[in-house]
């Protein structure tokens, strides 16, 4: 009889390659489990404890400290050493006052960029769909996975739209911000050759009939260097500039 269902357990020189770990060391590795981000745009809670914050030497010892409830994820104890660290995510180290959160890296595809303790508070997320379910309410899917259910006069009019990036407050998950995503804001590139680039889009192509995987967007970064990418590479973080830190300043 044929298995059934995905596996639970992943090769070392299968696993993504941005993931901090020494290939030929050893055969097996963690693998992350269903969760708010896909298996390979995130890391797994035991290689972040053990790997990235070096705060065990041993999967053993991550997992002891993972169970213990050591570890927060986005305001929340996370006590599964199998559970998807992506991006955006805020990682609170109970008792040590270190506090991270999960950016884009011109190096590794995910960084974990230290923060202090008021802004670990919230989180930004990225809205990629929008559906009307039951009563005509309007739900936005965000890129966590997290949905959020607006009345149909909230969401009316020059209201939340797809690829916008809502500030969300931690753990309560209230919305207290709306960065729309449009020419001005301070964006940051989350996938292509420039990830990791940030600094102000300065143009939205608007070819109509065009799909949107083959628009262009435009960004100036501060050293006045010009990057393109596509829009669904593209994450707004601010206005004027970025509300939440990141590498390079």
């Amino acid at each position: 009889m044929g298995s059934k269902g995905g596996k639970s357990h992943l090769k070392r020189l299968a696993a993504p390659g941005f993931w901090p770990i020494h290939r030929k060391e050893k055969v097996w590795t963690v693998k992350s489990s269903p969760g708010p981000h896909p298996a390979d745009e995130s890391i797994p809670l035991l290689i972040v404890v053990r790997d990235i914050l070096g705060l065990a030497k041993t999967s053993k010892e991550a997992g002891i400290i993972i169970s213990e409830g050591k570890i927060k994820v986005d305001g929340r104890v996370r006590r599964d050493r199998r559970f998807p660290v992506g991006l955006m995510d805020v990682v609170e180290v109970l008792g040590l006052n270190r506090f991270f959160r999960v950016v884009p890296s011109t190096h590794r595809f995910l960084a974990f960029q230290p923060i202090d303790e008021k802004e670990k508070t919230f989180k930004l997320c990225r809205i990629e769909n929008k559906t009307t379910v039951k009563n005509r309410k309007i739900q936005l899917n965000l890129h966590d996975g997290r949905n959020i259910l607006l009345n149909p006069e909230e969401a009316s009019g020059d209201g939340y739209k797809v690829l916008d990036v809502l500030k969300i407050s931690l753990p309560d998950n209230n919305i207290t911000e709306h960065l729309r995503f449009k020419e001005g804001m301070y964006a940051i590139i989350i996938g292509g050759k420039n990830i990791g680039k940030h600094g102000k889009i300065v143009e939205i192509e608007k070819t109509p009939y065009k799909k949107r995987n083959l628009k262009t967007v435009k960004i100036v970064g501060k050293d006045g260097v010009e990057y393109s990418t596509i829009p669904d590479y593209v994450f707004v973080v601010g206005e004027d500039s970025p509300i939440i830190t990141l590498p390079g300043g």
